[in-house]
């Protein structure tokens, strides 16, 4: 599709502003409303494994979601343009489904839960609905010179303004106990953001541009599928582990379920990127020992990062007495906005000392940057110092983010890039299911400090696998 001819200023919102809308989506439903109303159906004792499981199942399959609904709005000929229907109907969905989230919230009980699991994997099936075109809009519609300005404003919509929005809005609503509240601005950001991008000017296609073909799709879902049942057997073992070593009843049991749950994220990591690579790319895996190993650095980074955030709400009402139940989640949204914006700040410098110092030196120190914040998250007495640690976290993410792209840009095959870095999606998705199902018991069993523990453990890991990130040219040429 030939790319549009850019006219006025507001070209750079219409086209972006729907990123506004899906973060400030995510960051209310993953870290504050899904953790306070698992809480609130199934109680203190078990509400870590019963988060793992909602967000499992609800991120393997917005992989597959997102894969499908990308290559049905590629070839759309709706006369609205290829992308702007999935957007409406991703959007009208997911405000049905936020309906349904507010209904649920006074309900108690295992059912409450069930209905919770069917509510948000609607509400993500319509949400990467949405998503899956939004990716579509700057490829299809800007051209390359300014490719990068538009990207610069995504990035803004992106991760820092939902971020503050969520922190001194919906935040103190969640702690105010106003779900309802909470819900339904949300429900209006989503509602107005679609709206703005309706007046997006795309041509619609006269025809397909390819034919649709499914042994890509099906490949993905093997590879989903596969890697759901590694991390399921990983925390069934884990969890298995966890009973032997309580019934021992050792004084360094403590010790010993942390090596076990570590072990257990470590197995589901490396074997399951392994296996996933091996059914994308077939038999030239051993070919590749250098873009696994980056795979493995991504993942293992991702799994930290991203459950921080999930379980930071459960953290601060178990270290800080002052903030039971609903009146974590304004703390929690102060750390998470803390992180974005040091994610902001340090994008761009991050791609500039990249090429300056090497890739794989700033991976590296974004790992160790990344575990001395959650040391210190650990180690603060009060919560300014939490604040302390998210900003470490932040900066290691930051830097992480853009160096661990480009790394992978240079290892992955020229001619099959595409292929390649699209594999590595399931670092994306396998990070908060990995994270999430494994560690959510441990919490339950051991308590989330030594959660947080294993997670500075896995930003140190990531490090450790850059090793195998060697002699990728040689590896290429062979």
């Amino acid at each position: 599709m030939a790319t549009q001819k850019i006219q006025h200023w507001y070209d750079y919102i219409t086209i972006n502003l729907y990123w506004f809308a899906l973060n400030t989506r995510n960051g209310v439903l993953a870290p504050l409303l899904i953790p306070l109303l698992v809480q609130q159906f199934v109680g203190e004792q078990v509400k870590g494994a019963y988060v793992g499981t909602i967000r499992l199942w609800a991120l393997m399959g917005a992989v597959l979601v997102q894969a499908l609904m990308g290559i049905l709005s590629d070839r759309s000929t709706s006369r609205w343009g290829r992308r702007r229907p999935f957007i409406l109907g991703g959007t009208l969905g997911e405000l049905a489904a936020f309906t349904l989230i507010g209904l649920i919230t006074g309900m108690q009980g295992t059912s409450g839960f069930w209905a919770l699991f069917a509510a948000y994997i609607l509400s993500m099936f319509f949400s990467n609905t949405a998503q899956a075109a939004q990716q579509g809009l700057i490829p299809d519609l800007v051209p390359d010179e300014k490719k990068g300005r538009f990207s610069g404003v995504k990035a803004l919509l992106e991760i820092p303004l939902p971020l503050v929005f969520i922190s001194f809005i919906i935040g103190r609503l969640v702690s105010a106990g106003n779900l309802w509240a909470a819900l339904l601005i949300t429900m209006a950001v989503l509602l107005i953001c679609m709206l703005v991008t309706m007046l997006v000017r795309e041509q619609p296609a006269t025809e397909a541009p390819f034919e649709l073909k499914w042994k890509p799709f099906i490949r993905l879902v093997l590879m989903a599928g596969l890697f759901t049942g590694i991390i399921i057997l990983a925390g069934e073992a884990v969890n298995r582990s966890i009973q032997l070593i309580q019934n021992l009843q050792h004084e360094s049991s403590i010790y010993m379920i942390a090596l076990a749950g570590t072990a257990g994220m470590l197995l589901a990591i490396g074997f399951g990127v392994w296996a996933s690579i091996r059914i994308g790319i077939g038999p030239h895996t051993k070919r590749q020992k250098a873009f696994i190993w980056w795979v493995i650095n991504r993942l293992a980074f991702l799994a930290a990062a991203v459950n921080v955030a999930t379980f930071v709400l459960y953290y601060i009402q178990e270290r800080f007495e002052e903030y039971p139940g609903n009146l974590a989640a304004s703390p929690a949204a102060m750390v998470m906005m803390v992180v974005g914006v040091l994610i902001l700040a340090l994008a761009i410098p991050s791609g500039w000392l990249a090429d300056r110092f090497g890739k794989r030196k700033l991976v590296a120190a974004s790992g160790f940057i990344a575990a001395t914040g959650t040391a210190a998250a650990l180690l603060a007495p009060g919560i300014s110092g939490l604040y302390i640690g998210g900003l470490f976290i932040g900066a290691g993410v930051g830097l992480f983010y853009p160096a661990n792209w480009a790394l992978g840009t240079e290892i992955v095959p020229n001619d099959q890039a595409g292929r390649y870095l699209g594999l590595s999606n399931l670092a994306g998705a396998g990070a908060g299911a990995v994270g999430a199902y494994i560690g959510g018991p441990i919490a339950d069993n051991q308590g989330y400090v030594l959660v947080f523990a294993i997670f500075g453990v896995l930003f140190l890991v990531s490090t450790l696998a850059l090793l195998g990130v060697r002699g990728y040219k040689e590896d290429q040429s062979n």
